[in-house]
């Protein structure tokens, strides 16, 4: 399985050839592995990622130990998100691992998760799609009403009735979205259709395939070594420090 975590940025119109699209244009990554959970560490496995950045000052230390390791391996420890997505083999994965969105390709069916947009407090007939009362004579100030919801016999409302409350803001997975364009060198992808969330929401990519990575390159700096050389002096020769 392959992912990758990005910023929904609008909705937009993508042209290819003669044909139009409506496309969300999404800011993917790079990510970049922070930890590598097993089953025998952890109980289960799966990756941790991190994406974004913040101001260092808003970086508390709990997250700095967390990180220590990749930043040992020049990744950057200010991570605005991090979050978790499952893995088959983790053998083939580590802490400072890169990914970027040329992992996917134009054509990719993708399940993108998000916060939905939050609504405030509705009514059932919002909320649920509810008919509503008739728009009848005599039918007064009754259109949008939910109607009974207790029960006579129990006389009390069943637990899971559907009633008015807040709407929104809740995680929405929406699948089978297919990806119309990838932009490798800005980071973008272009995927059909609506997905989940306001503008500057943060979204979860997820798609079938090989995860395609980017190993991390640490500079090694030489050590020099100051050796004691003896050089041998003869005798009645004085030597010139």
């Amino acid at each position: 399985m392959k992912f990758i975590i990005g910023k929904k940025i609008e909705m937009t119109q993508l042209w290819q050839g003669e044909n139009v699209s409506a496309v969300t244009k999404i800011q993917a990554g790079p990510c970049y592995i922070t930890q590598i959970k097993t089953q025998a560490s952890d109980g289960y496995e799966s990756a941790q990622i991190g994406f974004g950045a913040k101001k260092e000052k808003n970086t508390n230390k709990p997250q700095l130990g967390h990180l220590k390791k990749a930043k040992e391996k020049g990744v950057n420890d200010n991570f605005a998100f991090l979050r978790e997505f499952s893995i088959d083999d983790q053998a083939k994965l580590d802490v400072g691992d890169r990914i970027e969105v040329g992992t996917f390709s134009a054509g990719d069916k993708v399940a993108v998760s998000g916060i939905s947009r939050g609504k405030g407090f509705q009514g059932s007939v919002k909320r649920h799609g509810f008919s509503g009362g008739r728009k009848s004579h005599g039918n007064k100030d009754q259109l949008r009403m939910p109607g009974s919801t207790g029960a006579t016999g129990a006389g009390h409302v069943f637990k899971g009735t559907r009633k008015p409350g807040r709407m929104g803001g809740d995680m929405v997975t929406t699948k089978n979205l297919e990806i119309a364009e990838v932009d490798q060198a800005n980071n973008i992808l272009y995927i059909k259709g609506a997905v989940p969330g306001a503008r500057n929401s943060l979204v979860l990519i997820k798609a079938e395939g090989d995860l395609q990575i980017s190993k991390p390159v640490v500079e090694q700096k030489a050590e020099i070594k100051n050796e004691e050389i003896q050089v041998p002096v003869a005798a009645g020769e004085i030597k010139n420090s």
